[in-house]
């Protein structure tokens, strides 16, 4: 997968001395591991037990709508720390395993999962930031970060009005972009059959009975609040769900590398991973819990096929051969991230 990006042979031994170097002082202790993993299960299944239960319990409208919103950030950041680590089959030793647990947290969320893997898995993670190579960068025109693309006169306005776009993102992904992807051609080679329908459309009802079916039918409140309540949740939702994601790749000093006419990447496969990757807090043991290891992005892109709990540890030993070479990565804090990726908003809102 790596034969579209230039070969450059001081980049292909820096990639070796990483990896060798991770072999050599990574740490696996594997009964941690599952203790770790046993007891942030318990911590962010409960607590969105708990929320999801109170909806049935409270009384007051306002109460209601804040406990709403409250389950759905758990649900998200329960999705962050075990659904995209089983797309990578990295929590279980099994492949199936791994993947019903990927598909009923999105479920969860309210995504189709597998569409959502066949393009984080072989488009984004081959190619991120990089035009007509990673999906991620098809979004909608009201938002321009990509250099040299067209310019339109209302991105002068998109520092101001990108925050209230971005909380629309997960209501238009779950009702709209997973219907358009279901009904479309499929580039990745993905086989739509009866089971790939019948799976989408048990996902999309067994989320839309229990997130927002049940609680109209028995929670205490009109059904006008219910709807509120789940639109609350979705706005909360996309807002963090696309800062998160944005501030992974979308910031000041982020590398979009250009292609040839021939569709040759002009960079090398590592330099594009940590290029155009930022690290949120890369060594924090606290910011890995609660992200997933989304702020540990570098050593993410570099090693998908190891779970988020070792990237603290990783991106130390990551970091140390990057010195070794001279070669500074992206970094941010959470804050200084979202400054950061508006500061970005704001000089490609000129054309």
């Amino acid at each position: 997968m790596r034969n579209k990006h230039l070969h450059i042979a001081q980049d292909s031994e820096l990639l070796q001395t990483i990896y060798r170097n991770v072999e050599q002082e990574l740490l696996i202790d594997r009964k941690a591991f599952l203790i770790l993993n046993i007891l942030k299960f318990s911590f962010y299944f409960s607590l969105s037990g708990i929320f999801y239960a109170l909806l049935f319990i409270v009384q007051s409208p306002s109460l209601f709508i804040l406990t709403y919103v409250s389950f759905g950030f758990m649900t998200l950041l329960l999705a962050f720390n075990f659904s995209h680590d089983c797309s990578h089959n990295t929590l279980f030793k099994s492949k199936k395993v791994n993947n019903l647990c990927f598909i009923a947290l999105y479920t969860l969320v309210g995504a189709h999962g597998e569409a959502w893997k066949q393009r984080h898995v072989q488009s984004h993670h081959f190619a991120p930031n990089v035009k007509d190579y990673d999906s991620d960068l098809r979004i909608s025109k009201l938002i321009r970060i990509i250099p040299g693309s067209p310019w339109f006169w209302y991105h002068k306005f998109q520092p101001i009005y990108a925050p209230i776009a971005y909380t629309t993102y997960s209501l238009f992904w779950i009702l709209v972009k997973d219907f358009y992807l279901l009904y479309s051609k499929d580039e990745y080679d993905q086989v739509k059959n009866r089971g790939y329908h019948l799976s989408f459309w048990i996902q999309k009802s067994s989320y839309f009975v229990l997130i927002m079916g049940l609680p109209l039918l028995y929670s205490q409140q009109a059904w006008a609040i219910v709807l509120l309540g789940f639109l609350a949740m979705h706005l909360a939702q996309s807002l963090f769900l696309l800062l998160t994601f944005f501030m992974t790749h979308h910031v000041e000093g982020t590398l979009y590398p250009d292609t040839t006419e021939d569709g040759t990447i002009e960079t090398s496969w590592v330099m594009n991973q940590i290029k155009s990757s930022n690290d949120m807090h890369p060594f924090s043991k606290t910011a890995n819990f609660i992200l997933g290891g989304f702020n540990n992005h570098i050593a993410h892109h570099l090693f998908p096929h190891i779970h988020h709990t070792y990237y603290p540890q990783l991106s130390q030993i990551l970091y140390t051969v990057l010195a070794d070479h001279n070669i500074q990565p992206n970094q941010t804090s959470y804050v200084g991230g979202i400054l950061s990726h508006f500061k970005l908003l704001k000089r490609m809102s000129r054309p």
